[in-house]
C-alpha cells in the first residue's frame, strides 16, 4: 500500500471542515478534485474512508484511525523537511505564505526581491486571503506562514499552536476626498458627521475601526460596505465618504483622497505567524529577516534585533492570533 502525502493532507482537511467545498477553499482545488482524490484514497487502502450524513461528510472508524496517523505522518514530514534545510551548505526551500493586500503590494515585492539576490534557492508563493483566514490557513497546514494583524482597540485571542513574529507597527489614518477637511490633523470624533466608507463588522479591520469609534462616543455611519480598501479610496476619492487607512496601505492612495493624521492614533500590529515548533526552519528565519528588513526601511519595524529561533526573539515573538482573527470580549 502506497498512501499519497496530498490525499492524507486532504482526509485531515475533510476530518476538520465536513465538507468537500471547505476542503478544496482550503487546499485550492476543485471540489470534484477532491472527491477524486479522496475516492482514489479509499481504492489505495481497499476501504471506505467516509460517510454522507446530510451536506457533511463523516470520516468511518479506519478513516479517523488514518487521519490520527495523517497528522502525525504530514508533521513527521515538516520535521524532516526542517532537518533537511538545517544540513545543507546553502538554503533551498519552497514556502507559502498568506498575504493581503497592503502586505502584497508595499512589504513582499521589497522583500522578495532582496531574498531572491541573497538566496536564490529559497522560492516563496503568496496566496491572497481575507487577513481573518491567514492564521487558520498556517494553523491546518495550508500555508508555511501569513502575515497577520492585531489592533490596539481590539486584543485578540492567541493560539499556542502558533507563533508570531511582529515585523511592523502602523498608524492608521483619516483618508478623506481632497478638500473636505483643510487641516493636517482630525480627531476621529470630528469625522462622526460624515459618511463613512468601511469593511462589514465581521471583518477584522471592519470590526476595529467601529471599536475606536465607539470609544469616541460615536457609530460611524455607514454608506458603503466594500470589502477592499483600494475599493474604499477609489470611492473616498469620488467624494462619497470618509474611511480609515493603515500605513502600508498609503502606497495605494489614489488622486483625490486627502490623508490626515489622527490626534489620538489608532494602531496595528504586523506580525507574521508560523507553526510553534521546538527549532524554526532556517528558510523561515531568512524569510522573516527579508520583511522586517523591508519594514525598516519604511519606517515600520519595531526593534532592531534580527529575527531567530532562540531565547533572544522572545520579546518580539508571541503566539499568533486566532485563526478566525475573531477579537476577544
Amino acid at each position: 500500500m502506497e498512501l499519497s502525502l496530498r490525499r492524507l493532507r486532504m482526509l485531515r482537511e475533510l476530518h476538520l471542515r465536513g465538507t468537500v467545498t471547505a476542503v478544496a477553499a482550503a487546499l485550492h482545488y476543485s471540489p470534484s478534485g477532491v472527491s477524486q482524490q479522496l475516492a482514489q484514497l479509499e481504492r489505495d487502502v481497499g476501504a471506505r474512508l467516509v460517510e454522507r450524513h446530510g451536506r457533511r461528510l463523516l470520516l468511518t472508524d479506519l478513516g479517523l484511525v488514518l487521519a490520527e496517523h495523517a497528522e502525525q505522518i504530514l508533521g513527521s514530514v515538516d520535521r524532516a523537511t526542517m532537518a533537511l534545510e538545517q544540513a545543507q551548505n546553502g538554503v533551498t526551500a519552497r514556502l507559502t505564505a498568506g498575504v493581503w493586500a497592503s502586505v502584497a503590494s508595499s512589504l513582499v515585492p521589497q522583500a522578495l526581491s532582496s531574498l531572491a539576490v541573497r538566496y536564490p534557492g529559497i522560492e516563496v508563493r503568496t496566496v491572497e486571503l481575507d487577513p481573518e483566514q491567514t492564521a487558520g490557513a498556517v494553523k491546518d497546514g495550508t500555508l508555511d506562514f501569513s502575515f497577520v494583524i492585531d489592533y490596539s482597540v481590539t486584543p485578540v485571542t492567541w493560539d499556542p499552536q502558533l507563533t508570531r513574529t511582529i515585523i511592523a507597527v502602523e498608524r492608521l489614518h483619516a483618508a478623506v476626498p481632497t478638500g473636505m477637511i483643510p487641516s493636517e490633523t482630525v480627531r476621529l470624533a470630528q469625522l462622526a458627521d460624515y459618511p463613512w466608507i468601511l469593511a462589514r463588522e465581521s471583518d477584522h479591520f471592519g470590526h476595529a475601526v467601529r471599536i475606536a469609534c465607539h470609544q469616541k462616543g460615536f457609530d460611524p455611519r455607514i454608506v458603503h460596505t466594500v470589502a477592499e480598501q483600494p475599493t474604499a479610496l477609489a470611492m473616498a476619492a469620488g467624494g462619497l465618504g470618509v474611511t480609515l487607512v493603515s500605513d502600508l496601505a498609503l502606497e495605494l492612495i489614489p488622486d483625490g483622497v486627502d490623508i490626515i493624521a489622527l490626534e489620538e492614533p489608532v494602531m496595528r500590529t504586523v506580525s507574521i505567524a508560523y507553526r510553534t515548533t521546538p527549532t524554526r526552519r532556517p528558510s523561515l528565519d531568512l524569510v522573516i529577516n527579508a520583511i522586517r528588513t523591508a519594514a525598516a526601511e519604511k519606517g515600520l519595524a519595531i526593534g532592531s534585533a534580527p529575527a531567530s529561533s532562540d531565547s533572544s526573539d522572545s520579546s518580539e515573538s508571541a503566539p499568533a492570533s486566532n485563526p478566525l482573527g475573531s477579537p476577544s470580549s
